[in-house]
């Protein structure tokens, strides 16, 4: 009876329709990544308008109701400018409005009084506004903006309506304390939801690509590995919108009562999203250094793609453990395992790019143990020490009777000298035998 054996020759039909489901399935993926992203980006939107528009409401109310009758329009206008402004940005943009307004009034006031009015003097006096604002904050922004803004209202307006100065900054005071009473006090928003919502594609992402790096080495397939760092390459965007994420967090916990209980939590999870980049950046070598230990065919202990697949599940349970508030026992764990399957896998035996992979990923299991609140030296040190179990489980230490220090002494060194000659030749040391004397 014929064997009957699995065919495994595949036709370049099958071939092309496999790489065609991949890429499939790649696409639905990102698909998907890209709608979740537009709707949390309409949700801060919508967010962002409400806002906006009650800042508008309420200063253009307290405006009429403090500084007395007429056109308060810039104290509605600063209002929405507080609010407009990126996200963790919005102290300070009061704090330059303020000083913009200040500035062009001082130096409008100024050389209109020693230049008087005219065009030419409107473009001098702008001129020397935005030049004295530049100087102050030493780059462009809202103080500049305001600076040659409130220097062209004093050159122009002042001669035909006297009295613009005081009405300017106080339009611009209550506008700006309005729009952040509205950011800190009516509606703040929540500062973790904010994190775990610029957190969560890129914990999905760069998870999902090392359990892909893992399968690569399983399988392999030095082609997966170099789309997996490919893709990984593709999260500075994300990792770019976390950073402004953390930003408005903590705007939010600094300027609102009612988030200051959550800032112990809030400093854990920064302190996480920090130590998330670094990783990405050692997640992105060991893809790189194992597509290159693939290529050059070299050996790939089945403990090193274990090891791989534990970091991306302790990443996995950073974020969850960070975002429930929870102690980070679990994250310490599977950094630990992955420790010692590195240090095994490197003492099953692995070459130059193999060796470069095992010291990426225990720098990584390093900067996750650093977010659970150990530092640095602690950190490299619980990983030691698991790589260290790891290699020992296949590579016994030396006895320590073999690894003694030789003595330092000259009569010492000689006497090891001689032991070890006895050692080595043992007849040559006997005593000669004394035969008995004849009676």
């Amino acid at each position: 009876m014929a064997d009957e054996r699995p065919d495994t020759v595949r036709s370049p039909l099958d071939q092309a329709a496999e790489r065609a489901g991949r890429e499939l399935a790649h696409v639905r993926a990102e698909g998907f990544a890209a709608g979740r992203l537009r709707l949390r980006q309409l949700e801060v939107t919508v967010v962002i308008a409400v806002q906006a528009g009650l800042a508008a409401a309420l200063a253009a109310l307290l405006a009429q109701r403090l500084l007395g009758p007429g056109a308060h329009v810039f104290a509605p206008a600063a209002a929405v400018g507080t609010i407009a402004t990126a996200i963790g940005q919005r102290a300070r943009r009061t704090f330059e409005l303020l000083v913009g307004v200040g500035l062009g009034i001082v130096v409008g006031d100024v050389l209109r009084d020693l230049l008087g009015s005219g065009s030419w003097q409107t473009g001098l006096v702008v001129t020397l506004a935005i030049a004295t604002a530049l100087l102050v904050a030493g780059r462009g922004g809202a103080l500049v903006g305001q600076a040659g803004g409130t220097a062209v209202l004093i050159a122009t307006l002042a001669p035909v309506e006297p009295g613009l100065e005081l009405p300017r900054i106080f339009d611009a005071l209550v506008g700006g304390v309005v729009g952040l009473g509205v950011v800190a006090l009516l509606l703040p928003v929540n500062p973790l939801r904010v994190l775990d919502r610029a957190t969560e594609p890129i914990v999905t992402a760069l998870t999902t690509e090392l359990d892909a790096v893992a399968r690569a080495l399983t399988t392999r397939d030095a082609d997966a590995a170099i789309r997996s760092l490919e893709r990984m390459r593709g999260l500075d965007a994300d990792v770019g919108r976390l950073n402004d994420a953390l930003s408005g967090a903590e705007e939010v916990v600094t300027l609102a009562p009612v988030r200051w209980r959550r800032r112990a939590q809030f400093h854990r999870y920064a302190a996480a999203a920090q130590h998330l980049e670094r990783v990405i950046l050692y997640a992105r070598s060991v893809a790189r250094r194992s597509a290159t230990a693939l290529q050059y065919d070299e050996p790939i202990p089945p403990t090193l793609a274990d090891a791989v697949t534990r970091l991306g599940e302790a990443v996995r349970v950073m974020r969850r453990e960070c975002r429930n508030g929870e102690d980070l026992t679990g994250t310490r764990r599977l950094v630990r395992e992955s420790a010692e399957l590195a240090g095994r896998a490197w003492a099953q035996g692995v070459r130059s790019f193999g060796d470069g992979v095992v010291t990426d990923l225990r720098t990584a299991d390093s900067e996750l143990l650093r977010v659970t609140g150990c530092d640095p030296d602690d950190a490299n040190r619980m990983v030691r020490t698991a790589a260290g179990a790891g290699e020992a489980e296949l590579r016994p230490p030396l006895r320590a009777h073999l690894s003694r220090a030789v003595p330092h002494t000259p009569r010492a060194r000689r006497r090891t000298r001689m032991a070890r000659r006895r050692r080595a030749r043992p007849d040559a040391f006997r005593p000669p035998t004394r035969t008995p004397r004849p009676s």
